[in-house]
């Protein structure tokens, strides 16, 4: 019997030959669908052109007012949360403007914040990259300054983790960016 484990013993340790390479962490690979683009509802104060793939509903929150909507993403856990605003005055504008600096909340964790001014016709905006393993990874505002004022920011339900949302994000800010260039305020 001992004979038997020695032998055992031996031969379990000249096969370890082989150096073993740990491998590095990998992510599942996300095929993205081609891009196609509808309509948003007439219902609301302003229209754009979304995502096919993005169910829109309205805000289920208790808080939220008329013209606050949710972009879906059910397929990648995310969410555009767009909030709107009626400008009443210039001190209104100022404080919704305001409001906005709360992209830089995420410097915390953000490796940097990057600001892209964005101008379309009557209406201008900001649009705030922000890199690193944060809630938020791209936020912006579009106003045309006088009567209409739309914030939104896009954050996934899950713990942030910068190189498997990556792909995600792109693909997402494609949208965002395709929104705010399709834009358009209703007057009344």
């Amino acid at each position: 019997m001992l004979k038997t484990a020695f032998i055992l013993f031996l031969l379990l340790a000249s096969g370890c030959k082989d150096q073993y390479t740990p491998k590095p962490y990998g992510y599942f690979r996300i095929d993205f669908p081609e891009k196609q683009w509808v309509a948003s509802p007439d219902t609301l104060p302003y229209c754009f052109e979304q995502s096919a793939q993005a169910i829109l509903e309205a805000d289920p929150d208790k808080q939220a007012e008329p013209g606050w909507m949710n972009l879906s993403y059910p397929q990648y856990n995310a969410k555009l949360h767009l909030s709107y605003k009626e400008i009443n005055n210039d001190t209104a504008l100022n404080h919704y403007l305001e409001d906005c600096h709360l992209a830089y909340t995420h410097t915390i964790k953000a490796e940097s914040i990057n600001e892209k001014y964005f101008k379309n016709r009557e209406i201008f905006g900001l649009i705030y990259y922000i890199e690193g393993n944060t809630a938020s990874s791209t936020q912006f505002f579009i106003t045309d300054s006088t009567r209409h004022f739309l914030r939104g920011a896009l954050y996934f339900n899950q713990h942030p983790d910068k190189d498997s949302l990556a792909p995600v994000i792109d693909y997402l800010r494609e949208d965002i960016v395709t929104l705010m260039e399709t834009l358009r305020f209703k007057n009344k």
